[in-house]
């Protein structure tokens, strides 16, 4: 094949790639969603979050991960973490509090959620955001795999960072239902059709294991949830007696076969509305 074929050849493989990615103004806003097709980083100029007072229940969580947080702010190492456990226990609204908290002081720390759908293309994302003067929370939420699900493989470009190594401006902080982020009976049958049982969950089991933090979240008890709603009473100025806090929101919470922050804030925005206090 002649050289100028060749040339031909090169010319239209470079027409056909790609451009590459302007990298966004980070000052614009103090968090991005990563998209894809086409993939960018789009500014959210408010984000949708608690303050991190309001958080009950979670202390050890709360310390731990705003601790970490605050040495990540700082330029200094910090774990990837895993915030693993019960539903509606506030999980995501810690990540999320933590940087509101600390961002009016640290207006370098930005945070990028990016969606467990796109992490294969998570590689490109980390491309922009390595190198910047910005510190970033990478936000992956409801983080699970399950069966013949290859995504986990692109989660470990941001845990383990392959040979360029993980960003040092970049941190994860991932939420799940499952400490392990699979199924327990996807576990058990691998283990027991397998030829090498210890061998073929490995690869996967041990993606958790990458994580330097896990914190767990349990289901709250009954104190704990009406505690939650007495101070999202006060911040927000609904007013209530006790007596008749604890039989709604018990009531409430009876209705909906289970207890968490989330029933408790489901029940202040119904008694918000019902009393005529915008949130």
């Amino acid at each position: 094949m002649s050289k100028s074929v060749l040339r031909r050849i090169a010319n239209a493989l470079d027409r056909m790639a790609p451009a590459p990615l302007d990298a966004p103004d980070f000052a614009a806003a103090p968090a991005f969603v990563w998209h894809t097709d086409p993939d960018r980083l789009e500014p959210v100029q408010q984000v949708n979050r608690v303050d991190l007072s309001l958080l009950v229940g979670v202390n050890r969580a709360r310390d731990t991960l705003l601790e970490n947080t605050v040495q990540f702010a700082g330029g200094l190492p910090a774990n990837n973490a895993l915030l693993w456990g019960a539903r509606g226990m506030g999980k995501s609204s810690l990540v999320k509090a933590i940087h509101g908290a600390l961002y009016p002081k640290h207006e370098q720390l930005k945070i990028v959620e990016v969606q467990r759908e796109d992490l294969p293309s998570i590689g490109r994302c980390l491309a922009l955001l390595r190198g910047r003067s910005e510190r970033f929370i990478m936000f992956c939420d409801d983080l699970s795999f399950g069966h013949d699900d290859a995504h986990y493989k692109s989660l470990k470009a941001v845990l383990d960072g392959g040979i360029e190594g993980r960003p040092e401006n970049v941190v994860l902080y991932a939420t799940s239902n499952r400490r392990h982020l699979m199924p327990r009976d996807m576990i058990e049958n691998e283990r027991s059709t397998a030829i090498s049982p210890s061998e073929a969950v490995e690869e996967k089991v041990s993606l958790s294991d990458r994580f330097g933090l896990w914190l767990g979240f349990h289901p709250c008890d009954q104190d704990e949830y009406l505690a939650m709603i007495r101070g999202y009473c006060d911040a927000y100025g609904v007013e209530i007696t006790d007596e008749t806090l604890r039989a709604e929101a018990i009531e409430w919470q009876a209705t909906r076969g289970s207890r968490s922050g989330r029933v408790a804030w489901q029940y202040f925005i119904d008694l918000a509305g019902r009393q005529g206090v915008r949130i």
